[in-house]
Order: C-alpha cells, then structure tokens, then sequence
C-alpha cells in the first residue's frame, strides 16, 4: 500500500521555501551590512536593558526584529506616515512614565527609543552614519549606570562591532572578508589604547560625581532604610550584591562578633520603626568603657543612595575622610554629611568588648520605653504575667529568648502578612518570621517589661575571600538585633534571631534558607568546596581590584601621582598644557610607524600627479582605468594646438621614463618635467 506524505501548512511552506532561497544564494552585501549594523545596535543596547522600563525594551526589541525582517525579505522600509505616529506614541509613554522628557533616565530612554527608530528610516549612506554616531552616544551612556568590568568588557565589543559596521560601509567595489574588517576594527581601537592610558591618568579629574546629574544622585540603590517594618530586610537579604568589603588588622574576629553596626531604631508607631534626631559627640570615649583592645578595619563601602557608614560594634570614632564629612552620635551611629553616591574607603577602629553609657538621663530612659497605646493587646498582657512571674531584668530576658527557642517559631524569609496588631499577630498567630520580626518583637515585650530596649539595624558576618584577603559583606547580610540597658551594664546586645536560627550567626542566611528550583542547583554548585566557588572568588578579587584602581582613581590620587612624578606643584591650567603635550606624544608613537611605512612617491610620479590635478581642475581628469597613452590621446581633442604640445612632450617623457626599457634617470628628467609644467600653467 503506497504511503502519501504529509502535507506541510502553508506557514511551514513558507518558511520552508525562505530558507531553501537563502541557501541557494548567499546574502547581498546591503543585506550583510546592514545586519552587521543591527547586531552592533543590539550590543549597544543590551546593557541599558535592566536599567530602561521594560516596556522600553520590548519596543526597542520588536523594532529592531522588524527592521530585521524588512532585510531579510527585501521589502521596503516603512513610510514616515507609519513611523512618525509609533515615535509620538513612544515619546507619550517616555513621559507617562518619568513625568518628564529632561534627566538621566528620561534622557537616556529616548535617545535609545531614537537609536531604534531611526534603524527603519535609512534611506541615505547619511543615515547610516547617524545611526552609527548615535550608538556610538547611547553607549557612552550605558555608563551612567554600570562601570564594571563587565561593562567595560561589553562597550568594548560594542565599539569594535560598530568600527567594523562603519569599515563595511567605507569600502567600494570588492569588500574584504567579515574576518579582515573584523581584524581591523579592533587594530584601530587598538590604536587609541596609548592615548586612552594617558588620558586616563593626567585628565584633569573633576571633584564630585561625574556621571551624576540634578535630581539622579538618589536613583534606586540597594541598602538599609531609614525606617524597619516587617519585609524591608526580608527583601533586601534576596540580593547578592555587596555592601562592604573590610580588612582587619590584626586579625578577623570571629563570625559571631561581626556585627557591622548601622543605624538605631527607638521609635515605634505600631508596625514601623524610626530613628530620633540625636546629637553629634566629638567626645565618644566618654561614653563608654572598654578594655582597650581594638579592631582596625580598612572598609571599602559601595554606593547606597543613604548617608549611613558601617563599623564593628562599637566603632571608637568617626573615620576621616577627604571629601565628605562625617560624625558619631551619641547612639554610635556614623553618619556623612551627605548621601553616598559613590564608592569610598575609608579607616575606623571599634572596640568589641564594652561598656556602653552605663548612665542615662531620665528622658532617655523615658524614651526607650514608650510603646504606641492601643495597639498589641495581647504583647502587653503576656509581657505584664511575665512580670508578675520573673523579677530580675535578666531573667526576664532568658525568658523570651527561651520562648523563642522552645515553643515553635520559624526563620523564615516568606513570612505571611501581618495586620494592625503585628506583634500580636507574629508572637501568637503566625510565628513565623525573619530577624526585623524577632528583633522587634523582642523589644516591645522588653519594653512592656519595663527594660529599655531598642532595634539596631546593620549587617551580620561576611565571607571571606581567600584571594585578596577581604571580607566580602552582601545585602544579603543585612540583619537587624535588639540593644537592652541593665543597670550597672549599660546597653547590651541581645540577638533574638540567634535563639531561633544560631546558624544564621554561626554561618550565613542561606545556610538557614536555602534557595529553590534553579537558585538552589546554583547555590548547591556554588558550595565553598567547589571550582565554581573559588572562580567566583577570582572574580570578586578582580571586582576589588579595579574599584579600587580604575573606579577609584579620583582627584586625590591623582595629585598623589603628580607628587610621584614630581610634578605637585601644576596647577589646572599647567596640568591641563602637561596633559596635551603627553596626549601629542602618545599619538604621536603610534602616528609615527604608520607614517614610515606607507608607500613612498617618487618625484617622478608627484609631478605627474600634480599635471593630472592642474588638468582635472579645468574639467579634463583622467579616468581611474586609463593609462598616461591613453589620457593623451584623448587630450589632443580637448585641448589647444599650444596647450597640447607642452602637455604631449611632458606624457612622452614620463612615458619613456617609466615604462621605456633604457630608463632615463629621473634626477634629469624631473627638471624637464617641471618646465613644461609651467609652460602649461602659463597658457592657462
């Protein structure tokens, strides 16, 4: 029995029949091109991806997928009446979403929503180059938002790729191989890398943050709030980006001693925590005790968007630093006199064994005990029978860490709602929480006891990297803990999280949680023991080195450079002068070789280029394809019987000279040929 064979849909045909026509014939070199161009747009764009709304980058996708099809199929780029009304519409949705079309984001959303657009209206070789200028723009601001390695790894291929795209579209006639282009984008970025170093060194460095403009300082960045609510730490302990990096001196402490103290919480309305203004102190000694041994820390803080600085518990003062001003408070909080928007580094000492304000004022003691009324009914009773029961603040104190230690409470990172009454609703209903649960709960029923007690806020522990020898400290580190006074003891640290999860402090978060689906296979290959973990190491220790002497390199150092080379004493217009002498040398080192290798012209040619130049300036060039013979012949008809003879003997001559078998010396015939030359630029 004969067996029919399915028949394909029409779409399958189609796609069938395309790929059957792209194999028979290879792409036209406008279709090469322009894809190469669209590839190079789409490395431009791709690092603005997490920073750009996503509907942005959906439009900015299916843009360029149209622009690619049109290609591919060799139809017709769409009318302005179409693309004019989709750019109207794109802008409307820029503004809905920033409120307005000036600032970085809004600024740099359009000028790529442009890039896209601008790919379906290349009807001139113009248009090409405005495309390429432009993206060339649009990658220059990919870093407003990310200066990584990654990124600068990834601006590097963008560059080249748009080079070899601007190569491509240069070449008439015979175009080389993908490869050879390819090959000499990237000798011409190259070729900058001397002026690159130069400049990168000697620019006059501008004080401040560079990439910042009015109004983008505070964008989104990841760090502790001013304010602590059940979730706020729970979703800031999902992200793996790094807080801090610390180096001891002279030895790192143990894991449960690295609380890096942040910022104290006294006020409570119910569910939020706040802080109260509080004052500076320049004398921080008188305010505790120790037994003077100290820990020196080298702490290298990234960016927060928030003016908080961290330190072991209990930092000794407030670290100097050259360009922000900072102070300790009476809470032994650091604070900067401005938000930190950049990576800093800077020194500090703490002391771990204290004795901290052993005394209080009345109205401090007042204010460590306040509680909202009417709210958690239920906290305040049982915290009254506990009174009644235990009398000693200590003991009173075991007691909660006991409850939270034996009846079955949960760390937990997904913790369910909480309503009006959220103590309540976490110590009776849900029992389930993260450290921002524990901590406050533990301090309200302290102070339904009567025991002054707050919530600091801060990170706790850190992994160390074997490679470079720094603590690395995570978001996901973020921890939040309780302070109780004892009389006689002053302010005490009390970690309610550790009496539920001791491997939260012993160990890190995702020993307690670990990760799901993917994120656990990960996390699993990612163990300390692994191949992967330690790649992960290099990587970080490479990280730490370029913030450190790329990022890093501010006006500072470079005034600590030009001490070094002995030049401290230029001021900005010198140093500017000092800056373009080096930047003429760095290129003229690399200017130079190419200048001593290109094809010497004898004197012999030059004056017959100079009688092909005087000849085409009167209308008469000679043709790319036609030979000295050639062009005189067809001159005879052109010129006068007077403006002929001089330019026929000169021809003759440079014919003979050239091409004849006895070659005349030129150092005899180049003076001739000068003759007759002005002999023609006399008839003219």
């Amino acid at each position: 029995m004969l067996k029919l064979a399915p028949q394909k849909s029409g779409l399958n045909a189609a796609i069938a029949g395309v790929h059957a026509s792209w194999k028979k014939q290879p792409l036209s070199r406008d279709k090469a091109d322009t894809l190469l161009l669209l590839t190079a747009c789409l490395l431009v764009l791709i690092p603005h991806v997490q920073a750009m709304p996503g509907w942005v980058s959906a439009c900015c996708a299916m843009l360029m997928l149209w622009r690619g099809w049109l290609t591919l199929t060799g139809r017709r780029l769409p009318p302005s009446w179409i693309l004019i009304p989709i750019s109207l519409l794109m802008m409307a949705g820029v503004f809905l979403t920033f409120r307005t079309f000036f600032g970085r984001e809004a600024g740099v959303t359009m000028v790529a929503l442009l890039l896209a657009c601008k790919l379906l209206e290349m009807h001139a070789k113009r248009d090409l180059f405005v495309v390429i200028f432009l993206s060339f723009f649009v990658l220059l601001t990919s870093f407003f938002y990310s200066q990584t390695i990654a990124s600068a790894f990834m601006a590097l291929a963008a560059t080249a790729t748009l080079l070899t795209a601007q190569l491509s579209f240069q070449y008439t006639g015979v175009i080389p191989s993908l490869w050879q282009r390819a090959k000499l984008g990237a000798l011409i970025l190259l070729l900058a890398i001397p002026l690159t170093v130069v400049s990168f060194f000697l620019f006059p460095r501008i004080q401040g943050p560079l990439w910042s403009l009015p109004g983008d300082a505070n964008s989104a960045r990841s760090g502790l709030s001013d304010s602590m609510s059940p979730g706020n730490i729970s979703n800031l302990a999902l992200s793996e980006d790094i807080a801090f990096r610390a180096k001891f001196s002279p030895a790192t402490p143990e894991k449960s001693r690295l609380y890096w103290r942040g910022i104290v919480f006294n006020r409570f309305d119910g569910r939020t925590w706040s802080r109260e203004d509080v004052i500076r102190t320049s004398r921080p000694a008188d305010l505790y005790r120790t037994n003077g041994k100290e820990i020196r820390q080298e702490i290298i803080l990234e960016a927060s968007g928030q003016a908080w600085l961290f330190a072991l518990d209990i930092p000794g003062s407030a670290p100097v630093l050259e360009d922000m001003r900072t102070s300790l408070n009476t809470q032994f909080e650091i604070h900067s006199a401005r938000s930190i928007n950049n990576r800093i580094r800077y020194q500090v000492s703490s002391f771990p064994d204290y004795f901290l304000q052993t005394e209080l004022t009345p109205q401090e003691l007042q204010t460590s005990l306040e509680l909202p009324a009417g709210f958690n009914p239920k906290t305040l009773s049982y915290a009254a029978q506990l009174s009644q029961r235990i009398k000693g603040n200590q003991q009173r104190i075991d007691a909660v860490l006991q409850l939270f230690r034996q009846e079955q409470f949960v760390y937990t990172l997904e913790p369910a709602l909480l309503g009006e009454n959220s103590i309540d609703d976490f110590l009776f209903t849900t029992r389930a929480g993260f450290c921002e649960h524990y901590s406050s709960a533990f301090v309200v029923l302290m102070r339904s006891m009567g025991i002054p007690a707050r919530v600091i806020t801060g990170y706790q522990g850190g992994a160390p990297n074997n490679v470079d020898g720094y603590l690395e400290v995570r978001q996901s580190d973020a921890h939040a803990w309780a302070e109780v006074w004892l009389t006689g003891r002053g302010w005490i640290r009390v970690d309610p999280t550790a009496a539920v999860a001791p491997e939260r402090v012993m160990q890190n978060l995702f020993s307690t949680q670990p990760r799901r689906g993917m994120a656990g296979l990960v996390n699993l290959a990612m163990g300390n023991n692994s191949w992967l973990h330690s790649m992960r190491m290099q990587w970080d220790a490479i990280n730490n080195s370029w913030n450190l002497w790329i990022l890093n390199y501010n006006q500072a150092k470079q005034m600590d450079f030009m001490h070094y080379l002995g030049l401290s004493e230029l001021d900005w217009p010198q140093l500017s002068l000092f800056f373009f002498l080096m930047a003429l040398a760095a290129m003229s080192v690399v200017a130079l070789p190419l200048m001593r290798n290109r094809p010497q012209i004898s004197a012999l040619d030059r004056i017959y280029s100079s009688l092909c130049q005087r000849l085409a300036d009167k209308g008469m060039a000679k043709a790319a394809h036609e030979g000295p013979h050639a062009f005189m012949q067809r001159l005879q008809i052109s010129l006068t019987e007077a403006q002929y003879a001089p330019v026929r003997q000169f021809l003759t001559i440079y014919i003979a000279t050239k091409y004849g078998k006895a070659s005349l010396p030129e150092a005899s015939v180049v003076p001739q040929l000068k003759t007759l030359l002005t002999q023609y630029r006399q008839l003219n």
